[in-house]
């Protein structure tokens, strides 16, 4: 009985031994499954965050011009504390947009001058890359200044065009009538052009035909920043809002010996009048579309070697080569009968008076029945002389540049 007894212990102990050695395997093989062997899964690891910043115009550029778009983009990340900082140390207005990945700049900048960056882009990560470096804008050799005829908020008649007056030559005229816009309510189709230069180069603006009365009008130049050309640039943007008043065309045929004011389509004045002599040139009445541009209660004319400082009343100029409507006593005799002036329009003394109440900046007076017509020569308003397609093709812009946009309701 003892003897079988210790035979099963020792069977008892194999078994157990067996049984480790095969759990020390199964443990080394799946210790062998986890240790970054080549027969095993490899993690994947999250690539770093990135963030790129751009900025318009590049670090560095030089001859910017000081109205191009200024701004600074984070790719990938926002923007914090970014500022464009002037020479004398002021921060130019700018805006952030509202998920802070870009800042732009909405103030020109100054000619001449260098323009630097401070600011920080932050990454997803949370790492920051400096927003920094400058840039200079242009130094013009010379700036150029523009002048209206119109004041802003004048009343003017249905034949006045919109007259832009430089202080000097253009040489990049499509760059500047780019920068030029008229917006009308009712449309009105017009076009500028560019008229021989009077100590500066002019461009006007005319619709195609008379306005409607009662048109707003807006002009507006971006100038200030425009490469006008040969080192010139613009010296100041612009806006002008006027507003078309009632119709008065001033109906003058020479041959009549006669002149109707027509309001709104009705006649209110049929007066006898005289007209230009004509023996001499310098004595014709032009024929054309004359516009009113100045009204004189009292006036001194000169005609050498004819007068010189003779004072006359009632005096409405409708051309810049002498010639204007208003009263002379000394031609009351003929007037309805005869033309014997110098190129004036002769009215009796209260006919001037009471015509020279009707009269508006911006009117038409059409004078026909003369044997010379209206042109450059007689200088400053000559624009109806021209019909509608030469005038397009005084734009410096293709097509005329038309115009027929509405102005937005106020």
């Amino acid at each position: 009985m003892a003897t079988r007894g210790k035979r099963t212990n020792r069977t008892r102990g194999r078994a157990v031994l067996a049984l480790l050695a095969l759990l020390t395997a199964l443990v080394a093989l799946v210790a062998g499954c986890s240790n970054g062997g080549a027969a095993g899964p490899v993690a994947q690891q999250e690539p770093d965050a990135t963030v790129t910043v751009t900025q318009e115009p590049a670090v560095g550029a030089s001859d910017v011009a000081p109205s191009a778009p200024v701004s600074v983009t984070a790719s990938g990340g926002t923007l914090q504390n970014v500022a464009l900082t002037s020479p004398a140390g002021k921060v130019v207005q700018g805006t952030l947009s509202s998920d802070r990945s870009t800042y732009t700049v909405t103030e020109p900048l100054g000619y001449g001058a260098t323009y630097t960056w401070s600011g920080t882009a932050v990454g997803t990560d949370g790492d920051t890359t400096p927003v920094d470096g400058s840039f200079t804008t242009v130094e013009p050799e010379s700036v150029t200044s523009v002048t209206t005829y119109i004041a802003d908020g004048q009343e003017v008649g249905i034949a006045a065009p919109v007259i832009l007056k430089f202080d000097a030559p253009v040489a990049d005229k499509a760059a500047v009538e780019k920068s030029l816009s008229i917006t009308t309510n009712p449309p009105t189709v017009g076009s500028w052009a560019w008229l021989a230069d009077d100590g500066g180069s002019r461009v006007h603006w005319r619709p195609k035909n008379y306005w409607t009365p009662g048109t707003t009008v807006h002009v507006a130049g971006n100038l200030y920043g425009t490469d006008y050309g040969d080192g010139a640039y613009g010296e100041s943007d612009f806006t002008l809002d006027f507003t078309i008043g009632r119709s008065q065309i001033v109906k003058a045929d020479a041959t009549s010996h006669r002149m109707q004011v027509v309001r709104d389509g009705a006649t209110i004045m049929d007066i006898p009048v005289s007209y230009g002599e004509g023996n001499e040139d310098r004595n014709v009445t032009r024929s054309g579309v004359h516009v009113v541009t100045e009204m004189h209660e009292d006036f001194l004319m000169s005609n050498p070697p004819y007068y010189e400082n003779v004072r006359e009343r009632w005096a409405v100029r409708i051309s810049n080569n002498g010639e204007f409507i208003h009263a002379n006593p000394a031609t009351t005799g003929v007037q309805g009968s005869a033309n014997v002036t110098n190129g004036c329009i002769n009215l009796s003394l209260s006919d001037a008076e009471e015509y020279f109440g009707t009269a508006m900046y911006g009117d038409p007076v059409e004078v026909t029945g003369t044997r010379i017509d209206l042109s450059p020569a007689d200088g400053d308003i000559y624009d109806w002389a021209f019909d509608w397609e030469t005038w397009k093709s005084m734009s410096a812009l293709p097509a005329g540049n038309d115009t027929a946009a509405a102005l937005p309701s106020r």
